[in-house]
Formats: C-alpha cells, sequence, structure tokens
C-alpha cells in the first residue's frame, strides 16, 4: 500500500471496485429491464421503489464506509486489535438496523410506498415490489458492511467475487420468477432477496481468506467513540445515498402529473445514470484505500498523487461515455421500454441532457472520496448533500411549474453543474491543506 507505484496500485484495486459497484446497481437495472416486459406502470413501480432501496444501502454505506474508512488507518497504524472492534462493531450494528427497517417497513406497508411516490395505478406494483424488498434489509445493509470492509484491507477481490456471484444470479432468477413462475413484479423482488443473501453468505465467508479480520460477536462493542468514527466517515455516505433517496422521491412526485409514461422514462433514466455513475464511484473506491493507508502513514504527497491520478482517468472514461450516451439515447432507452413511444421520447430526452454534465462528476466524487477516506468529515458531508440535497431538492420543486416535463429532465444536470462548481473550492482548499501538511511533518517517503 505504501510502496506499489500509484497508477498501478489504484488500477489493481479499482478494477474489481468497479465490477463490484457496477454489478450492484445491476440488481435494479435488471428488474427494470425484465418488468419492462409487464407494463409501464409496473416500470414505474421499480422507479418508485428504488428511493426504497436507497435508504437499505445507505445505511449499509455509512457503516460499511465509516467502519472501512477506520479500519484502514487503523491498519496503517498497526492497530489490529482496534480494527477487530471496528468491524464487528459496524457489522452487527448494520444488521440491528436493516431489522427495524423490515419490521417498521412491512406495518406502514401502504403508507410508505405512497410517500415513495407511487400513484394510484402504479401502487399495486409497488406493494407487491416492496414488500419482499424489504424482507431483505438486514442483510443487505450487512453485505454492504462486508463489501466496504473488504475493500479497505485491500481485499478487493473478494468483495468483487461476492457482489458479481449475486448479481449474476439475480439476471437469472429474473425471467424465471417472473415469466416461469409467472409471479410477476414480486418474481422481480425475490429474485433479488434470494441474489442479495447468496451475496452476503459469499462476503461473510470472505471475512475468514487471507488476512482479512475476522468478524465475531465478542468483538461488537456499542460505545459512542467507535459509532463517532464511523459517523465520521459514514455520514458522507449516508447523505449522499439518503438524499438519492428522497431526490427519487421529488423526483417521481414531479413526474407523476405527467403520466406513468414520465415517471417510468425518468425511473429509466435513473438506472442508467447510475450504472454509468457506478463505474466511476468504483474507481474512486480502487483509490480509498490507499488514501486510508498513506494518509495513516502520513506520506501525503502519495495522497494527492493518487487523487490526480484517478481524476485524470476519470475525466476521460467519463467524457467518453457521455459521448456515447447523448449519442444512442434513443435506443438505450428502448432496451427497457421500446413499446412506449411516450416513455422513450421522455427519457431520451432526459439522458442526453444528464449526458452533457456527465464529465463533471468525475472532479466531484474523486474530491468527496478523498474527503471522507482522511477525515474531513464536514466538507466530505456538504460534498455529499450537494448534488442530490442542496441543489436537486430545489431545482426539482421549482422547475416543473415553470418548464412542465423540460423541468424534470433539466433538473439532474442543472444540480450536477451547481455541485462541480462548488467541488472545485472545496478540493483545491483541502489539497492545500495536504500540501501544507506536507511540508510542515515531512513526508515519510
Amino acid at each position: 500500500m505504501t510502496q506499489t507505484p500509484i497508477p498501478r496500485l489504484i488500477t489493481t484495486l479499482a478494477v474489481p471496485t468497479i465490477i463490484s459497484m457496477m454489478i450492484t446497481s445491476v440488481y435494479n437495472m435488471a428488474d427494470t429491464f425484465f418488468v419492462g416486459r409487464i407494463g409501464t406502470s409496473a416500470t414505474g413501480a421499480v422507479g418508485v421503489v428504488f428511493s426504497l432501496m436507497a435508504v437499505i444501502q445507505a445505511i449499509g454505506f455509512m457503516f460499511g464506509q465509516g467502519s472501512g474508512n477506520y479500519i484502514a488507518r487503523s491498519l496503517g497504524g498497526q492497530d489490529f486489535r482496534d480494527a477487530s472492534r471496528m468491524s464487528a462493531t459496524g457489522f452487527f450494528s448494520a444488521l440491528i438496523v436493516g431489522g427495524l427497517i423490515t419490521l417498521f417497513g412491512l406495518i406502514f406497508l401502504d403508507p410508505l410506498v405512497r410517500l415513495l411516490g407511487a400513484t394510484e395505478t402504479i401502487l399495486p406494483y409497488a406493494r407487491d415490489y416492496a414488500r419482499y424488498i424489504l424482507l431483505g434489509a438486514s442483510y443487505m445493509t450487512a453485505s454492504l458492511v462486508l463489501n466496504n470492509q473488504l475493500r479497505f484491507q485491500g481485499s478487493a477481490s473478494y468483495a468483487m467475487v461476492g457482489i458479481a456471484a449475486g448479481g449474476i444470479l439475480n439476471i437469472a432468477l429474473d425471467p424465471l420468477f417472473i415469466f416461469v413462475f409467472r409471479m410477476g413484479i414480486a418474481g422481480a423482488a425475490i429474485a433479488t432477496v434470494i441474489s442479495q443473501f447468496v451475496s452476503f453468505c459469499i462476503l461473510l465467508v470472505g471475512c475468514t481468506r487471507g488476512g482479512n479480520i475476522r468478524i465475531h460477536f465478542r468483538d461488537f462493542t456499542p460505545r459512542w467513540e467507535l459509532y463517532r468514527e464511523i459517523l465520521r466517515g459514514g455520514l458522507p455516505s449516508l447523505w449522499r445515498q439518503g438524499l438519492a433517496s428522497v431526490a427519487t422521491i421529488c423526483l417521481n412526485l414531479a413526474a407523476g402529473p405527467y403520466g406513468d409514461a414520465a415517471i417510468a422514462a425518468m425511473s429509466i433514466v435513473s438506472r442508467v445514470n447510475m450504472f454509468a455513475s457506478s463505474a466511476l464511484i468504483g474507481f474512486g473506491q480502487g483509490f480509498q484505500p490507499v488514501c486510508g493507508f498513506n494518509y495513516g502513514a502520513r506520506l501525503y504527497k502519495r495522497v494527492r498523487e493518487g487523487f490526480w491520478f484517478c481524476v485524470r482517468v476519470s475525466v476521460v472514461v467519463l467524457a467518453v461515455l457521455a459521448v456515447a450516451g447523448f449519442i444512442f439515447a434513443p435506443g438505450i432507452i428502448a432496451v427497457f421500454r421500446g413499446e412506449d413511444a411516450l416513455v422513450v421520447e421522455i427519457g431520451a430526452r432526459a439522458l442526453r441532457f444528464q449526458c452533457v454534465a456527465f464529465p463533471l462528476m468525475s472532479w466531484v466524487i474523486i474530491n468527496n472520496m478523498l474527503c471522507q477516506t482522511i477525515g474531513k468529515a464536514a466538507k466530505a458531508t456538504v460534498l455529499a448533500m450537494a448534488r442530490q440535497g442542496l441543489f436537486f431538492l430545489p431545482l426539482i420543486l421549482v422547475l416543473p411549474p415553470l418548464f412542465g416535463v423540460l423541468g424534470v429532465q433539466l433538473s439532474q444536470p442543472l444540480s450536477d453543474l451547481a455541485t462541480f462548481l462548488l467541488s472545485v473550492q472545496i478540493g483545491f482548499t483541502v489539497l492545500r491543506e495536504l500540501k501544507a501538511q506536507e511540508e510542515a511533518e515531512g513526508d515519510a517517503a
């Protein structure tokens, strides 16, 4: 971690995490694709319940990123006992919170799906889909904790295998449960929770392999000191994912007056954007363990070198993806719901708008990863809140009443532009602070 050349080290760690993140996004994309064969309202239901899944993921990422960041710094400082306590605390806490989500979600199922933005025609589909997703909430959150903890220990390959196995299984089970067993949208949800459980089991086994920290209940230490560190490192992820859920709800509510086709179209665009963004997030997650280890070892020069390497590579890759998405936007939307011309029309224009701003996200995400990993919690949280919270929520409330469905389509790309401008100021401030630390302490390298 502290000796291997930065480009080779980050690339080695990033490839498995990119695959892991892309396959994670496949869960919902696969459901969107196969459910699209049922109808427009069913497709809209997947988009509605996605905000619930985003909450579940937000909890998992909070405990996973928070504990993982701390573990990386502890291992960098050779404090293995502290790392073990944090590993167990993050894992079992996520299991408990996931169980509470299941309990209260099932009790208040109908009000919940209405709150998520379901129309009267989407409601029956959303109810069937959400019921089974809630049953898997506990191990879904815990899986994300295991995935992040393995990754921060440098075992990205184990994390990739667990996530990949579940994603591939989900693609296979979706048509089986939906069409062969004739379970409709409920079958898609059952396929998802079964696949997530398989991932959970594989990741749990991965914690017993190699030099990874083994999770034992005796190490579970529910003390404020550890939860403070989890919140410190995990709150940005909670805000990012949690606000994504709120943003999706507001998007569904804003698109609702224009019909199920508008909800379905924006749902598809969100899934496509999420799939493309997952590659960037995975690349940034390959940087995080390198950043954490080297920051803990006070090798600040390597931290800055890794940051700039990630920015350069991600800008080029996202620009290529943006051009491809802009050119082939109608065909991409048609893959999911080509039978409905209105869905394709609304979705293609929204996707093209988002492609224009897409390359800007490289700077935003890598900056967020840097701030989160080195303990700049306030700056990381502001960046995490900005895209889907500080900027998107006001825009999605203001623009649709003024411009109709065009306002719905423009809200996200305008939010991305504003987030980029904010992140430029924050990013250069943090880089100057790192440079000052390097000069003050002297780089151990």
